[in-house]
């Protein structure tokens, strides 16, 4: 029934224009935005891969990571994000470097979220 299908992800935010500010100015991503559809946002992915962003009043933040960038070297991922205002999470229990990297447990990954509280990562993929 779907295989063919070009199916899509979405998550909402709280705020849109901070949202966009963010995924274009922070990440660098190509964001449109749809004003006759309420304010969507998409974010355009590299592979044609995009992710819908609409904006939602009663908005509660992803309790788990919604988008994974890869990345060949993330601790100059993480240095570039951090230069521009990123703050990564810190989880209890994590083995986290002072970066807040894990590492040696899978690929090596790094948690920050968007301005609405929703969860990202970069991880190291070579």
């Amino acid at each position: 029934m779907f295989r063919d299908t070009r199916a899509f992800s979405g998550f909402s935010v709280d705020d849109t224009d901070r949202a966009m500010a963010f995924y274009a100015d922070t990440l660098g991503l190509r964001v449109s935005r749809d004003d006759a559809m309420g304010g969507l946002l998409t974010l355009h992915l590299a592979g044609d891969r995009d992710i819908l962003v609409y904006p939602k009043d009663d908005h509660a933040p992803a309790t788990y990571t919604v988008l994974n960038f890869p990345v060949d070297d993330i601790d100059r991922a993480v240095a570039e994000l951090t230069a521009r205002g990123v703050q990564f999470a810190r989880y209890p229990g994590m083995p986290q470097d002072e970066q807040g990297i894990v590492r040696g447990n899978g690929p090596a990954i790094a948690w920050f979220t968007d301005p609405a509280g929703n969860v990202m990562s970069v991880l190291e993929l070579k």
